[in-house]
């Protein structure tokens, strides 16, 4: 009985990982972006213009993962001035950290839809806990590409200052908080 008990279990992991799904992120379609303040006086939008990764999905088991990874030196802030100043030392330094990482852990499901993603940010060569809400998630077929492409709004918000990036802080009086949105699409790997 408990071997039969214990094939069962053995056969049901293996059916449940056997849904999981490979989607790589579509560079084209996918722009992390961001709010930080300037002094109180305004807000100051950025993105990044080139991303890369993938992410699992396993809809009957409910869990995900995603492994992203953002060009630093992408960073856009549609200043060219501020964008030289940004990808300096004073605050991304893309010569040293040429990437921001992302490592989402464990997705959390209402239904049949994700609703967030815990994991972790790295950025400036510092790692922190960052949990991402998914506003918004769809998958069709996709018309072009003739596969399964998924898509995602996604928001979260980390103070600055956690990764080391203190530029204007206690200076200039600028506030640490950050809102970040993510627009993410992603196409099924081929099987």
């Amino acid at each position: 009985m408990q071997v039969k008990l214990i094939a069962a279990a053995l056969l049901a992991i293996g059916t449940s990982s056997a849904f999981a799904q490979t989607y790589n992120i579509e560079p084209n379609h996918t722009y992390p972006s961001f709010e930080a303040d300037h002094m109180g006086i305004s807000v100051w939008r950025g993105k990044f213009t080139k991303t890369s990764g993938k992410i699992t999905l396993d809809r009957a088991a409910k869990t995900g993962t995603a492994d992203i990874t953002i060009d630093a030196n992408s960073l856009d802030f549609g200043h060219a001035k501020m964008n030289e100043h940004a990808k300096g030392k004073d605050m991304f330094n893309v010569a040293q950290f040429p990437t921001i990482t992302y490592k989402g852990k464990s997705m959390k499901f209402e239904g049949d839809k994700p609703v967030a993603l815990e994991g972790e940010m790295t950025m400036l060569g510092v790692t922190k806990p960052l949990t991402l809400v998914i506003n918004k998630f769809k998958c069709i077929p996709h018309p072009m590409f003739k596969r399964e492409v998924c898509g995602a709004d996604a928001s979260g918000e980390f103070k600055r200052t956690d990764y080391g990036l203190n530029y204007g802080v206690e200076k200039f009086g600028f506030s640490p908080d950050v809102k970040l949105q993510i627009q993410v699409e992603a196409l099924r790997a081929d099987d």
